[in-house]
């Protein structure tokens, strides 16, 4: 019996193994395809170690004539730092008003907010894109980070860890005389530091990932993200491929150090956002 067992969890392992490597394997293509010139990317039979590496894909990101790479990587971090900063703030401070401030209507408001969540996302791209026009920041880097600062998802989430911190801190705070924005600032946010960094990494990938946003909002050339420039390289009759894979491979590098360094938070946060409701 003990020896079936075995036999089954050795089977189980390397059934888990191969489902791991083929998740895997797009990503290995692109790693691969990022150090073959452009005709070897889909050339037959095809190879995982490149026949002859070369780095020449990375330097015509930086050397391109036509596209200005550097300026959509620096136009993608400022936007997504922006972004993460402005959304931190406003969403946090809405979920400790949720969470530690008694008003008349409070449950009503959070219930209509959290309905919110069932309107499809695409209903709302054409009203966007007309109050865009309106308030006048349509092909600016504003049109992207607006939206993405309000998040009914993240205030559900912080407000939950929120309402997890002993009500005594904050009675105790409030004897001494803080305010309501110091308990925030000084007691509750440090206190709910997973949960954040759970809010930032998602924020983070969401806003540098996007593409239907800058696709849509942004129409000059020199103010567009990285998501919208990497499709440039193989569009129309020109099919770049070795660029293509070259410029995802260090779009993607940013994503993989902050899940990284972001990890142990990501998990706790994860968990700590159900603990009491």
């Amino acid at each position: 019996m003990t020896s079936n067992k075995k036999s089954l969890k050795i089977a189980l392992t390397v059934f888990i193994l191969l489902i791991g490597l083929a998740s895997n394997f797009p990503f290995l293509f692109m790693i691969s395809s990022s150090f073959k010139v452009s005709g070897e990317v889909m050339k037959f039979p095809w190879h995982l170690i490149p026949e002859n590496p070369t780095l020449m894909n990375f330097q015509a990101l930086f050397t391109n004539g036509i596209y200005n790479f550097q300026k959509w990587y620096l136009n993608t971090v400022v936007m997504t730092a922006l972004t993460i900063i402005i959304k931190i703030f406003f969403v946090s401070f809405t979920a400790y008003g949720f969470a530690r401030i008694n008003f008349k209507g409070k449950d009503v408001i959070f219930l209509i907010l959290l309905s919110a969540m069932m309107i499809p996302s695409d209903i709302m791209i054409l009203p966007r894109y007309m109050i865009f026009k309106n308030l006048r920041i349509l092909d600016t880097m504003w049109s992207l980070i607006l939206p993405s600062c309000v998040d009914v998802y993240f205030v559900f989430l912080l407000r939950q860890s929120f309402v997890s911190i002993p009500d005594s801190l904050s009675e105790a705070a409030k004897i001494d005389g803080c305010s309501h924005f110091r308990i925030y600032w000084q007691i509750i946010f440090p206190l709910a530091k997973p949960a954040i960094a759970t809010m930032a990494l998602f924020s983070f990938t969401w806003s540098w990932n996007d593409y239907m946003g800058p696709y849509l909002y942004i129409s000059t050339m020199d103010k567009q993200m990285l998501s919208v420039g990497v499709k440039l390289f193989s569009s129309g009759l020109i099919q770049d491929y070795g660029s293509q894979m070259a410029a995802a491979t260090i779009v993607l590098l940013p994503i993989l150090v902050a899940f990284l360094f972001c990890q142990k938070f990501f998990i706790e946060g994860i968990a700590s956002s159900g603990v009491k409701g």
